[in-house]
């Protein structure tokens, strides 16, 4: 089989193009066009203080599913890439570009012989082939394993049809990698750098036991930090990311430490951000409209769909009904609620793929554009599917239960839409469960919820990103929907059309425009970040997919 070299862009531009303008914003201080910062100078004390609005769920590359626990583990972790400043993904634990055979199946990959991990032991094959044989492990229940789908033999493995043995990864030497794929996967660079797919060390996984990474002392770490101050996840509300001397480019890093604090009070954060105590939060609804003119304001717009997730895992659970379902859809007031309550640059979702994700192939149309947008605000369009389902259902009321996050901005919007759906559908009481997001996490995952908000954050710059969440069966598919011609349009996408960039597309259209018309989740919103920032950040880069924030680069300049 003959091997040729290509680059991370160039092989996603041969197979799928994708626009990748949207999808990468740097922000704090000028950049160059290098992988790393404008090599601005550090002065002052090199801390970065920012604040979170939840725990962090897991510090287990293998068992991570959520924002906060991507960014831990990008910035004390390093994996085969990582994601420049313009999200591209460039070498990292890897010496150079994979070599990528000619039919797109076989990646040879030289890792850096330099790597090491905290304690001094080198980064070598066997770390990725073990950590990669561990999340597709059943035992492991990792709800990510469905990532590694495109990696030869993964999904019989998870099935438990297969030795995870048997994975298409493995070690040539202690610094050769081959990865063997079941299919053509056009985004197949951008995995390379998501934190799923970070090595991992048999001996301290073995070491620790079920208590691996339930502190930040119960692992090592191969990144520019690692982790410190971290005592249980889920509940812990503060740690911090201190520098690693034993990284192979720690002369690039100028931080000492970032420091992260949990505060779920808005007032509170932004309290503390007027009072010099931490150098960047969030705002929402009130105090972001009242902060939008401050010189340190900004906006982060993020590939990110957040919606209403209904359980149709029981036989008899009313939201199988299509009726009540597009009842549901129609009764929010999404502009109402991005401009009034949210008010921090997020619009109004246009489907479940966001805009500015990746563009067609031929047309270079927006995807979320060309799909075209298929719901909006209409009391009488809601009333009378309500009316039909209450008919189907036999029923004259029904108490919907919404449950999500506990933060200040999370419960104003559920109030929101306790409202808009209550006094839209007549006989609808809902009631609303805040709890923390890792039990929100925990509660949709075990199926204990009736209907939930949930969202979503592209993991790479494909539709597939989203679309494949919902097919039959998917783990992150927790209300269960689940539509035959859905799958086999995902089913044809990766792998009857992978190689023929239009007929992928029109899938992903195809498959779009199905679960929009059955409402299988009611897209309600398209997430943006608003923040203060003090301006002493320089080159904190921001990406809208994957791990979202990397202090690689990052500096403080007083």
């Amino acid at each position: 089989m003959g091997i040729k070299k290509k680059t991370a862009l160039g092989l996603i531009t041969t197979v799928c193009t994708l626009t990748l303008v949207a999808c990468g914003t740097t922000t704090g201080g000028d950049t160059s066009d290098s992988a790393g910062g404008s090599g601005g100078s550090a002065s002052g004390e090199q801390v970065l203080r920012y604040i979170e609005r939840q725990e962090m769920p897991s510090a287990d590359p293998s068992l991570a599913t959520d924002e906060v626990s991507f960014i831990a583990l990008n910035n004390v972790y390093e994996g085969i890439y990582r994601m420049d400043k313009d999200n591209h993904p460039q070498p990292a634990g890897a010496a150079e570009m994979a070599e990528v055979s000619d039919d797109s199946l076989t990646y040879k990959i030289k890792l850096r012989e330099d790597a090491v991990w905290s304690d001094g032991e080198p980064v070598t094959a066997d770390d990725y082939v073990y950590a990669w044989q561990r999340t597709v492990d059943p035992d492991t229940a990792s709800e990510y394993s469905y990532m590694f789908a495109p990696v030869k033999n993964a999904e019989k493995i998870t099935a438990g049809e297969m030795d995870k043995e048997e994975l298409g990864i493995k070690a040539v030497s202690d610094y050769e990698l081959e990865i063997t794929l079941e299919k053509v996967t056009p985004y197949f660079d951008y995995l390379l750098a998501f934190p799923s797919f970070l090595p991992q060390r048999q001996d301290i996984v073995e070491k620790y036991g079920k208590d691996y990474t339930t502190t930040s002392d119960n692992a090592v770490y191969n990144g520019p930090f690692t982790l410190t101050d971290f005592d249980g996840p889920g509940t812990d509300t503060a740690w911090s990311y201190t520098k690693n001397d034993t990284y192979w480019d720690k002369d690039t890093v100028k931080l000492d430490k970032v420091v992260v604090d949990v505060v779920k009070e808005a007032p509170t954060s932004l309290n503390l951000y007027q009072d010099g105590q931490t150098d960047d939060t969030p705002l929402t609804g009130e105090l972001a409209l009242q902060m939008k003119d401050d010189p340190d304001y900004l906006v982060l717009e993020d590939a990110s769909t957040f919606y209403l997730e209904m359980n149709q895992r029981d036989a008899d659970s009313p939201y199988h009904n299509i009726n009540l379902r597009k009842a549901l859809a129609y009764a929010v007031d999404r502009e109402s609620l991005v401009t009034q309550i949210l008010a921090n640059g997020s619009t109004v979702a246009e489907g479940l793929v966001p805009k500015g994700l990746s563009n067609n192939p031929d047309s270079n149309e927006d995807f979320a554009e060309e799909a075209g947008n298929p719901i909006s605000f209409d009391e009488d369009k809601a009333k009378e599917y309500w009316e039909k389902a209450k008919k189907e259902l036999k029923i004259d009321s029904l108490t919907m239960d919404l449950l999500v996050d506990d933060t200040d901005g999370s419960k104003k919007m559920a109030e929101f839409l306790q409202g808009s759906l209550g006094d839209t559908l007549d006989g609808l009481k809902v009631t609303v469960s805040p709890v923390p997001f890792s039990v929100r996490l925990d509660r949709t995952s075990k199926g204990d919820f009736e209907v939930a908000v949930g969202g979503w954050g592209a993991d790479y710059a494909d539709p597939s990103s989203f679309l494949d969440l919902f097919v039959t069966g998917n783990s992150y598919n927790r209300g269960r929907y689940s539509n035959k011609e859905y799958d086999k349009l995902i089913e044809s996408a990766s792998s009857t059309n992978a190689n023929d960039p239009e007929a992928r597309w029109q899938d992903l259209l195809d498959a779009e425009k199905i679960i929009m018309d059955d409402m299988g989740i009611v897209p309600i919103y398209q997430k943006a970040e608003a923040h203060l920032r003090s301006p002493k950040i320089k080159d904190m880069f921001y990406h809208s997919t994957g791990a979202k924030y990397d202090f690689k680069w990052a500096y403080m300049a007083e």
